[in-house]
């Protein structure tokens, strides 16, 4: 699972640019410079892709190829990630937790795309589900 989509960057009318996402649609944003419109690119994405989540639907499958690439932030990619393993693997909640070893109200905050979760705590219930985190470092848009 990759979370990288493609942004469309047009000016906008009233000064700056626009940004929009072909495969995200909910995910629309500006910025004043095209710096600040990548960067608030990330940002919108990310709670696009949030809300996708959050509303019980699958993450929209990343196929345009035109423009800017935006990747979401290593931690959302994880949560994202994580949530879709679980979606897949057919356990509840409470398999989770006993497979974890913690609580019930933990296996949720870790399957709640709009709770924050450190990391490692990702990674371990990735591993759990099947799954491993690699990490990698490209230039920046």
């Amino acid at each position: 699972m990759e979370f990288t989509y493609h942004a469309t960057l047009k000016p906008d009318p009233d000064g700056g640019f626009l940004v929009t996402f072909a495969d995200v649609p909910q995910a629309i944003t500006a910025g004043e410079t095209r710096d600040e419109a990548l960067a608030q690119a990330r940002e919108a994405l990310s709670l696009a892709l949030r809300g996708v989540l959050a509303s019980g639907e699958a993450l929209p499958i990343s196929q345009a190829r035109d423009g800017v690439p935006i990747a979401v932030e290593a931690d959302v990619a994880a949560k994202l990630a994580l949530v879709q393993a679980f979606r897949a693997s057919a356990i509840s909640k409470t398999d989770l937790a006993r497979r974890l070893g913690k609580s019930e109200n933990e296996a949720r905050r870790l399957l709640d795309p709009d709770h924050p979760s450190k990391i490692g705590a990702l990674q371990d219930a990735l591993r759990t589900l099947g799954r491993e985190i690699v990490v990698s470092v490209r230039d920046a848009a």
